[in-house]
């Protein structure tokens, strides 16, 4: 697939970039049918632990868990935190982040040799459920420092349509040309957060079709608000960066000491990097779902030392006076 020339300029100069038809329904399935699946299979550990008395099974995709909220707000809660962030990593998911369409965008942007993160999240926005929202930030505000010059792409993709009433992303064109904008940590569901008085002006909304993606640089501000609709918002946002900028591949999680140099780390400590393309050596790859998992999960149980920027608590915000 890849980009055209003006695609590539309006990526650049406004910070990002709407390509429709990246993945067809067909391409989404899996994923879906992986995230089903784990639904259901905490659905049953509940009922089992006598805290829920339905799974509806019977339920779409887009409605079931809008369903299971309504009918037990504490089990919903439960199921969610089962998959949400990058805590799913089932069927679907490294195809999804492998898909030669998108990664062809993503070439176009960096290069052709591109490594993934499994800062990847999964966004089931539920209706009424306000840990969903997600404030006003930048990616970079997650990351380490030493990072911020680098290059980074977040792909955002919806699986199902998304619209200014289930919640579509918000992004402020341009804003990113001008580096890294102060965050709070605290905001809103314990996200960082970007104060209204810091915040750019000219946001905009992004509503999309199911299988496009919204294509930021990690400098981008963002946003996503209240779902008003009886559908769950679902969407993914994966994560690309070329081989120079710091990742811990051929790293353990045990390589990150308390003692170590800060710029020596990747941008994410914590988080598993892994090659997606490599021409020279496309034997570094990941390619293989259970060595992805496996990756994944030794680095979820480990405790890394190291973080992201240490940003002022929301609590400690000082609003200068007019």
């Amino acid at each position: 697939m890849g980009l055209t020339s003006a695609e590539i300029e309006q990526f650049q100069k406004q910070g990002y970039l709407v390509k429709e038809g990246v993945y067809t329904n067909t391409d989404l399935q899996p994923l879906r049918q992986g995230l089903t699946e784990t639904v259901q299979d905490k659905c049953d550990q509940l009922i089992a632990e006598k805290q829920l008395d339905r799974d509806f099974a019977e339920a779409s995709f887009k409605t079931r868990l809008a369903r299971l909220y309504r009918h037990n707000p504490d089990a919903g809660h439960q199921v969610l935190m089962s998959i949400w962030s990058g805590r799913f990593h089932g069927a679907g998911m490294l195809k999804a982040l492998r898909h030669p369409p998108l990664v062809d965008c993503v070439a176009d942007l960096i290069g052709p040799d591109i490594v993934a993160t499994s800062i990847y999240r999964v966004r089931p926005k539920v209706p009424g459920y306000l840990g969903g929202e997600v404030p006003w930030h930048q990616d970079s505000g997650y990351s380490m420092s030493h990072c911020y010059d680098y290059v980074m792409i977040t792909c955002w993709i919806p699986l199902v349509d998304v619209t200014l009433e289930n919640g579509c992303l918000w992004v402020i064109p341009k804003s990113h040309q001008s580096g890294i904008i102060r965050h709070y940590t605290g905001g809103h569901a314990g996200f960082l957060e970007v104060a209204p008085e810091d915040l750019p002006t000219g946001a905009i909304p992004v509503e999309m079709s199911a299988g496009s993606v919204l294509l930021m640089t990690s400098m981008t501000p963002h946003a996503s608000f209240e779902n008003t609709t009886n559908i769950v918002r679902w969407s993914i946002d994966l994560r690309y960066q070329d081989f120079e900028v710091p990742s811990n591949i051929d790293e353990i999680p045990q390589d990150y000491t308390s003692d170590r140099d800060p710029v020596t780390m990747a941008c994410h400590p914590g988080e598993a990097y892994f090659v997606i393309r490599d021409t020279q050596h496309p034997e570094r790859e990941t390619t293989d779902p259970a060595d992805f998992a496996a990756l994944r999960q030794r680095w979820d149980r480990a405790q890394v030392s190291g973080g992201g920027r240490r940003w002022t608590p929301l609590s400690e915000r000082k609003i200068k006076s007019s």
